[in-house]
């Protein structure tokens, strides 16, 4: 009875050293294996030194397969370890990557919404289909330090006619000098081409306004010579051309030296959104 329990014992740690371990460690249980079949061989022999040979063996066998696995355990213990770590590093990043795109979208969202404010501002809501002019989005700056145009993302195909006035709220940015299918180009009235008859209030004097390539004023030109022309009054477009429409507020007057010039009302840094006038 002994001798089939001793024998089951060791089936038993061989077959769980084996199925512990992997290609690598089965040479060194071959070891075991050999030992063991001497030790079943020798269970048919009930002597005394053989009895304890036998012992000695099973205690062998048992701690062996028992250091024998216990590495390779902690290293299978490291590896699920560490492919859970790396399970959670990616779920990690992709939670990341949704938290950046939702940013980002939140980011876009404040964008479109104070660009909605600034359209407000520029239109005023009640004036949203109006009939009066055409909105039109500022697509490309084609400034140069003298040259100062714009292109519009309106063009005949919308009703864009060649030398109208082009606005930014009520106050005068140029006029359309190229009109295309999709798109336009305005001519900037800080343009060093730019010459647009204006009427300068108080007085009704009448002048041409010339650009001078600066973005904050323009001079007067061709101004009469028995008018007194102050400081603070304010510019219009008089339409005599019969494109441009009268009235549309262009600046405020200053003088330097026996030079007048006209500080613009518009901030032609910070034009997004025009309105051309139909």
């Amino acid at each position: 009875m002994s001798t089939e329990s001793d024998r089951d014992d060791f089936i038993i740690a061989i077959r769980s050293a084996f199925l512990k371990k992997r290609n690598r460690q089965k040479f060194s249980l071959f070891t075991l294996i050999i030992i063991s079949i001497l030790v079943l061989s020798l269970e048919y022999f009930k002597t005394g030194p053989v009895d304890k040979f036998r012992s000695f063996t099973k205690d062998f066998i048992y701690k062996g397969s028992f250091y024998i696995s216990s590495p390779f355990s902690y290293i299978g213990d490291q590896y699920y370890s560490f492919k859970d770590h790396m399970n959670l590093y990616d779920k990690y990043n992709l939670l990341r990557e949704k938290n950046l795109k939702i940013e980002s979208l939140e980011n876009e969202n404040k964008f479109y919404k104070f660009e909605n404010l600034r359209l407000k501002k520029l239109i005023g809501e009640k004036d949203l289909f109006s009939k009066d002019y055409i909105l039109s989005k500022v697509l490309l700056d084609k400034q140069s330090p003298y040259l100062k145009s714009l292109i519009a993302n309106k063009g005949f195909n919308h009703g864009v006619r060649l030398g109208v006035a082009v606005k930014e709220k009520s106050y005068f940015v140029g006029k359309i000098v190229d009109v295309n299918f999709l798109s336009s180009r305005i001519l900037l009235a800080n343009d060093l081409n730019s010459k647009i008859p204006v009427i300068i209030e108080p007085g009704g004097i009448n002048a041409i306004l010339t650009g001078k390539g600066n973005n904050d004023y323009a001079e007067l030109e061709f101004l009469p010579k028995n008018k007194t022309i102050k400081k603070d009054g304010i510019v219009y477009t008089s339409g005599v051309d019969g494109i441009i429409d009268t009235a549309i507020p262009i600046g405020k007057i200053f003088v330097e030296g026996n030079k007048r010039y006209v500080k613009f009302f518009v901030d032609f840094n910070q034009l997004k959104f025009v309105k051309i006038n139909n």
